[in-house]
């Protein structure tokens, strides 16, 4: 059955456009990749994933598209014929992709608005074996969203997209897998917005240089240092100069995609964080709001 495989980049338009790509260029950890067509994107220096950012100049802060990953062309046509089925709004259809490392893929709208692209093929980027403590992201591990009604679109992401429910936290946070990593995308109740997107680090050590290297920066964690339950893994947050959430993660927990058995897990001070010690916390964090421009389309 064609299904998402995994995440590719998220695009975002920033008011700020100087300011978000010299963090990402400089302090988050990440390189440039070439372009000439106005935008800043950047990859990890441990993956071969060609992009996981762009940013461009904007009126406002805001997501533009979030961009997964199928198998093969034919999986791409499946999925655009899958949301058409159920109801979604199409962007383009499947098509030649001219953005960074080509492929081939279409973009939609989620049922709250978000824009989406799936694609195949896109050209495979250069990639090196960090070392420890040098404390780089080696890869997207995982987004989170808010939802109007996350039951509904958690439900959506299973039967359009063939992710499957990996973990709840009560009933108000449900993790998502679309391979063996525990979640690659959670979601919260809220407005139709991005909550945060998390990069892999290769080791807690690799996490800790880097938030010793944000904090050199005049960046504060704004949450964390610690470990969630769901997926085990370790977090820290911070909030990058347009607004938006990112966060160092390390030590996801693998899991059978085929097979693995969801587990509700009763929301306590020490589920949401197991070493208890981190400062912050989710009240810290920027709150959420609409996204601008839901159901718009952005030049892709």
């Amino acid at each position: 059955m064609s299904r998402v495989t995994d995440i590719r980049y998220v695009g975002y338009g920033v008011v700020d456009f100087d300011a978000e790509s010299e963090f990402y260029a400089n302090v988050w950890g990440l390189e440039p990749v070439i372009s000439d067509d106005g935008r800043a994107w950047f990859k990890t220096q441990g993956h071969d994933e060609h992009q996981v950012v762009s940013l461009r100049k904007a009126d406002a802060n805001r997501v533009d598209v979030i961009a997964l990953a199928t198998e093969t062309d034919a999986d791409v046509d499946a999925l655009a014929e899958k949301v058409v089925a159920a109801g979604g709004r199409i962007v383009h259809a499947p098509r030649a992709l001219t953005t960074p490392g080509g492929g081939y893929g279409f973009r939609f709208f989620s049922p709250d608005g978000l824009p989406f692209e799936v694609s195949a093929n896109v050209a495979r980027g250069t990639s090196r074996a960090l070392t420890r403590w040098e404390g780089l992201p080696e890869r997207i591990s995982h987004i989170v969203l808010h939802s109007p009604d996350h039951k509904a679109l958690a439900a959506w992401f299973c039967d359009v997209l063939g992710f499957k429910t990996s973990d709840w936290l009560g009933d108000f946070m449900v993790f998502l897998r679309c391979n063996s990593a525990h979640h690659r995308f959670a979601i919260l109740p809220g407005p139709p917005c991005l909550n945060h997107v998390a990069y892999d680090m290769p080791s807690v050590d690799d996490m800790m240089r880097g938030i010793h290297r944000l904090k050199h920066s005049g960046i504060d964690i704004g949450w964390g240092p610690g470990r969630h339950t769901a997926g085990n893994n370790t977090f820290s947050y911070f909030v990058t100069p347009g607004g938006f959430v990112a966060e160092y993660t390390s030590e996801l927990e693998d899991v059978d995609f085929a097979t693995h058995e969801a587990t509700v897990h009763i929301p306590t001070p020490q589920t949401m964080d197991q070493w208890g010690i981190g400062t912050g916390g989710p009240q810290t964090l920027p709150h959420p709001h609409p996204n601008p421009g839901l159901f718009t389309t952005v030049e892709a």
